[in-house]
C-alpha cells in the first residue's frame, strides 16, 4: 500500500512539473505585455498599454498579420478545394497503382521539405515572375501542403457511404453535384481538420516568405517578428511579446471555434 502511494504521488509530482514546464511561458506570454520593462522572469504585471500602442505605431506590425491572414487563407482554401476534388477521385476511381500512387506522394513530401527544396523553388519562382508576389507564394505552400492533405481527406472520403451518391445519380446529380450536395457535407469535419492544419503550417513558416517576399510591406508576422530587436541584436521583449500575444490569438480563436464545432471526435468521413 505504501509503495502504491508513493508511485502515485511521483506520478502526480511529475505531471505537475510537466504542466509547469509547458505554463510558464505561456504565462510570461500573457502578463509580459501588460508590464513596463518585461524581463525573462514571469512577473505581476502593472497592467500598461504602452507596448500595445508601441505595436500599433510600428509601420509593419499590423499590416504583417494581415498579411498572414491573408497567404494563410488563401493557401487553406486552396488546398481544401484541391485535396476534396483529388482525394474523391482517388477514393472512387480505381486505378493501377494508385495507393502506391498515394504513399509516393506522401513519402516524397516527407523527405522533400521546403528547406531541402528551397533553391529549386527560388529558380522556379524567378522563372515565372512569382517572387515578392503573395499569389505566387500561396501556389508554393500550397503544392507543399496537398500531397499530405490528400492523403488524409482521401481516409475520410474512403468512410463515406455510396449509397448517398448513387441515389443522387439516379435522380440526376452530375458528379459536381454530388460531391457538392453530398460528398462535402459528410466530410466536413475532415474539410476542418485539412483547413486548420494549412493554416497552423502557414501561420508558422518563415523560410519561405522570407525567401520569396523582398517587399516587407507583404511580409507576414512570422517575418516581421525576426526584425523586433534593437540596434545592438538585442530583443525588445515589450515588442516581441505583445507582438507575440496577438500573432497568437487567431490561431487559437480558430481552433477554440473548430473544436467547438465538431469536437475533433472523428470516426472516418462522419462525426458521431
Amino acid at each position: 500500500m505504501t509503495r502504491f502511494v508513493l508511485g502515485r504521488i511521483g506520478f502526480y509530482t511529475l505531471i505537475a512539473v510537466l504542466l509547469a514546464f509547458f505554463t510558464i511561458p505561456l504565462l510570461w506570454l500573457v502578463t509580459a505585455p501588460f508590464t513596463s520593462d518585461p524581463t525573462y522572469e514571469v512577473s505581476v504585471p502593472d497592467f500598461t498599454w504602452d507596448n500595445f500602442r508601441a505595436v500599433v505605431e510600428h509601420p509593419y506590425a499590423l499590416p504583417s498579420l494581415w498579411n498572414s491572414v491573408v497567404l494563410s487563407v488563401g493557401t487553406a482554401v486552396l488546398v481544401v478545394l484541391l485535396s476534396a476534388l483529388a482525394a474523391y477521385a482517388l477514393s472512387r476511381v480505381r486505378l493501377p497503382g494508385r495507393d502506391a500512387l498515394l504513399y509516393t506522394l506522401l513519402l516524397l513530401s516527407s523527405i522533400i521539405t521546403g528547406t531541402a527544396a528551397m533553391v529549386p523553388l527560388f529558380q522556379l519562382a524567378v522563372e515565372l515572375n512569382l517572387i515578392d508576389s503573395q499569389l505566387g507564394l500561396i501556389l508554393i505552400l500550397s503544392g507543399g501542403l496537398l500531397p499530405a492533405a490528400i492523403f488524409m481527406l482521401k481516409d475520410f472520403m474512403d468512410a463515406t457511404p455510396k449509397s448517398y451518391e448513387e441515389s443522387a445519380r439516379v435522380f440526376g446529380a452530375t458528379p459536381l453535384q454530388i460531391v457538392r450536395h453530398v460528398v462535402v457535407p459528410l466530410v466536413r469535419p475532415g474539410l476542418a481538420t485539412i483547413a486548420v492544419w494549412a493554416v497552423a503550417n502557414v501561420w508558422g513558416n518563415f523560410l519561405m516568405p522570407y525567401l520569396l517576399l523582398s517587399d516587407v510591406e507583404k511580409q507576414p508576422a512570422a517575418v516581421i517578428t525576426y526584425t523586433l530587436y534593437t540596434e545592438g541584436g538585442q530583443a525588445n521583449l515589450s515588442m516581441l511579446s505583445t507582438f507575440g500575444l496577438l500573432y497568437s490569438i487567431p490561431v487559437v480563436l480558430m481552433y477554440l471555434f473548430v473544436s467547438k464545432k465538431y469536437g475533433f471526435r472523428f470516426h472516418g468521413g462522419i462525426k458521431r
